[in-house]
């Protein structure tokens, strides 16, 4: 079975950091486009960050410069470090795995992180 497993998330103060961390199993880990997406109550799902089997990288705007988005096919993990984190950085954090666009992917269960003021 495909199983995406998130961890790293937690509270932390703004300006702080935290690591967020993704094994994939089931998947064909190596030609997938793996991702990290957050959402918070009242709002739609959003992108945060991607990245490609060759390690070509996506980022929302709005955290671009903070947040890196990495993987390692060998140990089939992906990895979202966010730093100088902010309050409107709170929501549920989930990883995905696509071949063929978000609305066919796998999904996490998501992990919470809250940034406090």
């Amino acid at each position: 079975q495909v199983q995406l497993a998130e961890s790293g998330g937690g509270l932390v103060q703004a300006g702080g950091s935290l690591r967020l961390s993704c094994a994939a199993s089931g998947i064909v880990f190596n030609s997938s486009v793996m991702g990290w997406h957050r959402q918070a109550p009242g709002k739609q799902r959003e992108l945060v960050a991607a990245v490609s089997s060759d390690s070509t990288t996506h980022y929302l705007p709005s955290v671009k410069g903070r947040f890196t988005i990495s993987r390692d096919n060998g140990k089939n993990m992906v990895y979202l470090q966010m730093d100088s984190l902010k309050p409107e950085d709170t929501a549920v954090y989930l990883c995905a795995a696509a071949r063929d666009g978000w609305s066919s992917a796998y999904w996490g269960q998501g992990t919470q992180v809250t940034v406090s003021s």
